[in-house]
């Protein structure tokens, strides 16, 4: 996924002025909406770790984590990320972005946290796109979403 929508109704205040999250922020129908896009520069996910809502950087930019922002849910269920410490995390979204192709998320992202060297970089889980998502962004890979497929 290249990006995700979040109403801004949806970050405490205090997260919104710490990390200057108004720079996000775009309309959609009249709504305000936050929108973190991976290729942004410093790139930053929104995710529900341990019940508290933060803002992580979106994959590492350096140190030993992996740089890519996402990881196959397969290397997951392998047990690859055990030497990062990883742990799940949820990442709440109610728009996804791929391939300049917004779609609707219901409950968000799964994905995954983990730390290196005093760092730490949240990660999407992907999957094989099915048929109806290959179709719609002409993606190979699609994000774990919670509680429901595309």
């Amino acid at each position: 996924m290249d990006g995700l929508a979040l109403p801004f109704s949806d970050l405490p205040l205090e997260l919104i002025e710490r990390y200057d999250l108004s720079r996000l922020v775009h309309d959609r129908g009249g709504e305000k909406e936050l929108r973190f896009l991976r290729q942004t520069p410093g790139a930053i996910l929104p995710v529900r770790h341990e019940g508290l809502l933060r803002i992580v950087a979106w994959g590492s930019r350096s140190g030993k984590l992996p740089r890519s922002g996402y990881t196959w849910q397969s290397t997951v269920e392998a047990g690859e990320w055990t030497i990062f410490g990883a742990e799940p995390i949820e990442i709440p979204a109610i728009a996804g972005l791929q391939n300049g192709v917004w779609f609707r998320v219901r409950q968000g992202v799964c994905g995954l946290i983990a730390a290196a060297d005093g760092s730490e970089a949240a990660y999407m889980i992907v999957e094989p796109a099915s048929h109806y998502y290959k179709i719609m962004t002409r993606a190979d890979r699609m994000p774990v979403l919670i509680g429901e497929r595309i």
